[in-house]
This record gives C-alpha cells, structure tokens and sequence, in this order.
C-alpha cells in the first residue's frame, strides 16, 4: 500500500500513483537490524506506515522557512528567579539563639560514633 500527503492510499489527489519512499524490502532490513520477527502482513502495514511518516516530515521540512528560528516551545520561556541580593546573614550568638546546646560558637550535638570512628 502506498500512501500519499493527502492520505490516500495508491494514488494521491491528482491521480498520479505516489512514489514509496521505503520500501517493504528496507523495512524487512530494518527489521532484521532491530531484531524484530514481523510477519508478511505487518511489513506491509509497517511499509505504509513509514512511508506516510516520512512522507509528512518532508513536507514539514518544505514548509519551514529559513527565517523562522527553530524552537521547542511556542512561547518565549524565561527565568522566573529573583535576582540575588547580598543581605547581612545571622550573627553567630543569633544563629545559637535557639540551640538547646552551643559550644564556642557551635552547635553542640550529642555524639553518635566513638572515638576511633
């Protein structure tokens, strides 16, 4: 089955038989390559299948234009973080203020492994 850009099958719009771009005989190939068993019917279906593929990503390509700057989104994206500000941070005695335990100007925890550790 050979599809056209106007989704057709065996002949496009104009009557004229559309041109396979992949054969049933490249993706029995890529079948193999891909280690894939297909039967006779699904290289069928998946020559068609590939063929309308490539079929619309060339007249994707033909549509583009040199001027349109490819992207990934349609929208402008932007950062949407605050700008950083040097503020003055927490003096040592404010910062232990709160601290059930502080010594010399550290936090003092309990200790969890021995000496030799």
């Amino acid at each position: 089955m050979v599809a056209c850009l106007c989704g057709s099958f065996d002949t496009c719009v104009k009557g004229v038989y559309a041109v396979p771009d992949i054969s049933r005989d490249e993706v029995a190939h890529l079948a193999r390559l891909s280690r894939l068993a297909l039967s006779e019917a699904e290289l069928d279906e998946f020559a068609g299948q590939l063929d309308s593929i490539l079929h619309h990503v060339k007249a994707v390509a033909e549509v583009a234009a040199d001027e349109v700057p490819p992207t990934a989104n349609p929208g402008a994206i932007a950062n949407v973080t605050r700008p950083d500000v040097i503020v003055p941070g927490l003096t040592p005695l404010q910062a232990l203020s709160g601290a059930p335990n502080a010594e010399d100007d550290r936090f003092a925890v309990p200790q969890i492994l021995g000496e030799s550790e």
